[in-house]
């Protein structure tokens, strides 16, 4: 087989594929066999049909074509192997010239197709990228706003003689009614207001309303049959209740923790406060540094790649009414657009990294994302399996350890000018500490 290659553009090329007889041959009779299944001539069994009976009852064309549309795809694949091209949308075929149907062994096939492929981009020198991230220091806020959060883990609800205020705890009871009919109802629910987890205008409406008070508010239901409809909603606050904090001492500490004293405690908080900073920092130095590498690499996107993912996006069964507008078309279109230049240039620091990815890598990324969307994630894993989509998040997952090695090497200094230091974000403490290992037997071993 011999195939060429012209180029259309940076994302588009034109394929000429030529296949020989002798090649094509192996498809040619494997098609005579299927159709001898699937005809019957008298005096011959089923799939014992000679060939040169087939020919005269179907043709030969037949067969030819057969045998084409049968291998067509396999040659295709070959092709862009070859070639060494990445497909990202269905080809467009145009097949030239077939095998002759009149002499055995004359003739080939031929054929072109035009395909949008993955395009090559050009890395700069990614190593010393410099970004600022905002400076982060840990305030006495900070703790104080752990230990409450602490403190509340264990705190209790007292029922008080006051009116309901900003996060209050209520007992409520509910009557909904569409079109003055009365469509649902419940009793004795427990709410904190300002936790956002209930209808619309519900914070509004019971704030201010003490034990036995009510109010009625307007609102859209949101679950139901009567999802979305507009709804008059009476509330009774049966219950005005505060949470009542231990105190923080070295009791709480002991109660709390594996510490014996609140100042051990405090200790605490106050590290992984400043663990928690650095993460912000890190996440925002992350986004900084792949900026700059979009900055850096000219990456051409294939206009029919992105009007398919666009389609799919505004045509999908679960999309909203209503958001096919001109403005938010283009948003997605810029979002898409540069999800994909991302790709091509994090896959291109992947294999100039040779990034792998370990098994256990994969799972964690599997468990993080299963509980994102509140799944178990062996549930989750049979999913994705079962829809071909692991090599997608083989995919992700590289890539992120890409950009991970790109921030490795970078520059980063905070707002302050100071040099910040994220190698605790680059490399979590479990690879710092199977590094130090490496580390200490290749100097054994030297």
């Amino acid at each position: 087989m011999k195939s060429a290659v012209e180029n259309v553009n940076p994302t588009r090329v034109k394929l000429t594929v030529e296949v020989p007889y002798e090649e094509l041959k192996p498809r040619v009779d494997e098609a005579y066999k299927t159709i001898a299944q699937q005809i019957q001539i008298p005096g011959f069994r089923k799939g014992k049909v000679p060939a040169r009976l087939i020919d005269q009852r179907v043709g030969r064309g037949y067969v030819i074509e057969t045998a084409v549309n049968e291998g067509l795809n396999d040659f295709y694949q070959q092709a862009m192997v070859e070639n060494e091209l990445t497909p990202l949308s269905r080809p467009e075929v145009d097949i030239t010239e077939l095998p002759s149907i009149e002499k055995e062994g004359e003739g080939q096939l031929a054929f072109t197709l035009e395909v949008d492929i993955r395009p090559t981009v050009e890395l700069p020198d990614y190593k010393g990228i410099e970004v600022s991230v905002e400076a982060k220091e840990v305030a006495d806020e900070d703790i104080e706003k752990a230990l409450d959060d602490l403190r509340g883990r264990f705190g209790t609800l007292k029922e008080v003689e006051a009116p309901a205020a900003a996060d209050s705890f209520v007992t409520i009871d509910l009557t909904a009614s569409v079109e003055g009919e009365e469509v649902d109802s419940a009793q004795g629910l427990s709410y904190q207001i300002g936790s956002g987890n209930m209808l619309e205008g519900m914070d509004e409406a019971i704030t201010g309303l003490s034990a036995g008070e009510d109010a009625t508010f307007e609102t859209e239901l949101a679950g139901g049959e009567h999802a979305g409809k507009p709804a008059t909603v009476k509330v009774v606050v049966t219950a005005v209740k505060q949470r009542e904090l231990p105190e923080a001492n070295d009791d709480f500490a002991q109660l709390a923790s594996e510490f014996d004293t609140i100042a051990e405690l405090r200790e605490d908080l106050a590290k992984s406060a400043a663990e928690g900073k650095v993460v912000e920092q890190g996440v925002e130095a992350r986004e900084l540094v792949l900026d700059k590498l979009v900055e850096l690499v000219e990456v051409p996107v294939p206009a029919s790649v992105i009007d398919e993912q666009l389609e799919q996006h505004f045509n999908a069964p679960n999309a909203e009414e209503g958001h096919d507008t001109e403005e938010h078309r283009a948003e997605v279109r810029e979002n898409t657009e540069r999800a994909f230049k991302n790709e091509i240039i994090l896959d291109a620091v992947a294999n100039a990294e040779e990034v792998g990815v370990e098994q256990s890598e994969l799972i964690d990324y599997i468990v993080q994302t299963a509980g994102q969307y509140g799944m178990e994630p062996n549930q989750f894993a049979q999913m994705l399996d079962g829809a071909g989509q692991v090599p997608m998040l083989l995919g992700e997952v590289r890539r992120r350890k890409a950009l991970a090695k790109v921030l490795e090497y970078a520059t980063v200094t905070d707002s302050n000018g100071a040099a910040v230091d994220l190698s605790s974000f680059v490399k979590p403490a479990g690879e710092e500490e199977a590094a130090e290992v490496e580390a200490e037997e290749a100097t054994e071993a030297k």
